[in-house]
């Protein structure tokens, strides 16, 4: 069988070595001519546990090949991104663009098989009209489905094989056809539905999260001005065996939850009212973690910040739509900044390759990110090279008692300073 997978990032690519490495000979397409220089030569270009050995295997057996342009193929896969716009509204223009580019290479009896995540009715609407003008009867020459990817980044390649797969076709056949594609390798079960249906159930899956980490947001701030620490309050009310809250935090980053409830939103506005209001205080985080640092450092002559961590989540070097780059963009018109991430390569602004260089002078660290090397920090190390004392934590990493002995001042999201008495005099007023 020969597979076409079209856009090698996140998802694509380990997808196409996925299905390599199961026997099927693979073409992967990206328009980047770099990512197709470097997959050539037999380097990946993201991080992914595993990704780089796999890769290495199916060259051995010369089962993938890569180009700038698709194949003729007995199966197409679309893994393109849907980034959203300055208006919330999702941008379709590559998955356009992608199903444009396979019109010329299909034949009967061939399968398209879409994987981004996209707004309900994008394949019905925007995909199947491109595909008509290939002549071929669709649903009956020409086979369409939706299956979304749900993977999460660091455990990719565990979870294409283990979790359960959607699987919506524009009608039956097209269904199972794709359902027997994805047999190759999926070990879960494997839910078939329609189109429409499974891009909404992806759009849901992410939306419940944003929906809940909007909800552990709301109780941070409450925290602070409460007096009670809303990591140890979610942590004994998940002891309940109905309860599942979120983590607090500085934003929603990544492709999924970052985005995907806007799709929803942008379906049915007049309804989506908690998403939308969720989607708003998400987004509002990293304004209010500046807000708080901006108070922390009144009357600092010409402050140095220093960021822990760029990507939206810890130990992965994903930096899209992560919250840390709209707090840094921020921070960078009023103050100094330096940064520091053990895991994003990406050249950026500021950015330090050793925490030593990035807190040197610096008057306040700031944790954006919740990455395991953070955790092992010695504070004693880097309090003397400091100019001064402040750290604040938004993801809970540090351990708060250690960086005080070594003479930090530690502000954490969600953890109020006020004491009782405090809180006493306040209510009697």
């Amino acid at each position: 069988m020969e597979l076409c997978v079209i856009g090698l990032g996140y998802i694509g690519l380990p997808t196409a070595i996925m299905f390599a490495k199961h026997n099927i000979h693979v073409h992967g397409v990206d328009v980047n001519q770099d990512v197709i220089n470097s997959l050539t030569s037999g380097r990946i270009h993201i991080v992914e546990p595993g990704l780089q050995n796999m890769l290495d295997d199916v060259m051995l057996t010369k089962s993938l090949s890569f180009g700038v342009k698709p194949k003729f193929a007995d199966a197409f896969i679309i893994s393109v991104p849907t980034p959203i716009r300055k208006d919330k509204r999702a941008n379709l223009d590559y998955v356009i663009a992608a199903t444009k580019s396979i019109v010329p290479f299909l034949k009967k009896g061939d399968l398209v098989v879409l994987e981004s995540t996209v707004p309900p009715r994008t394949v019905e609407d925007i995909m199947l009209p491109i595909l008509g003008k290939t002549g071929l009867e669709i649903g009956e020459d020409l086979f369409v489905s939706h299956s979304p990817e749900r993977v999460l980044p660091g455990r990719l390649l565990e979870e294409l094989v283990n979790n359960d797969r959607i699987v919506g076709g524009i009608n039956e056949l097209s269904s199972s056809k794709t359902a027997d594609l994805y047999k190759t390798f999926v070990k879960g079960t494997i839910h078939l539905t329609n189109a429409t249906t499974a891009e909404m159930v992806k759009l849901m899956e992410n939306t419940y999260r944003d929906v809940n980490i909007a909800f552990a947001n709301e109780m941070a701030k409450i925290a602070e001005q409460v007096g009670f620490n809303v990591w140890e309050a979610i942590e004994l009310a998940n002891c309940h065996p109905r309860v599942n809250i979120h983590r607090p935090g500085p934003g929603v980053g990544g492709h999924c939850i970052a985005v995907d409830p806007w799709f929803i939103y942008e379906a049915a506005p007049a309804s989506a009212e908690l998403i939308h209001k969720s989607r708003i205080l998400n987004d509002s985080m990293p304004e209010y973690i500046v807000t708080k640092l901006n108070r922390l450092l009144e009357g600092f002559d010409q402050p140095t910040i220093a960021i822990m961590g760029l990507a939206f989540k810890g130990n992965i070097d994903d930096m899209r739509e992560s919250p840390a780059v709209e707090i840094i963009e921020k921070l960078q018109s009023n103050y100094n900044v330096t940064l520091f991430d053990p895991h994003v390569k990406e050249n950026v602004e500021g950015k330090m390759d050793t925490i030593e260089k990035a807190v040197e002078n610096a008057d306040v660290i700031v944790v954006l990110t919740d990455h395991n090397e953070f955790k092992g920090i010695n504070p004693v190390v880097l309090f003397d090279s400091m100019k001064g004392d402040l750290v604040v934590d938004t993801r809970n990493v540090l351990d708060s008692d250690l960086w005080i002995n070594a003479g930090f001042k530690v502000h954490s999201l969600g953890k109020s300073s006020v004491t009782t008495d405090q809180l006493t005099v306040e209510y009697s007023k």
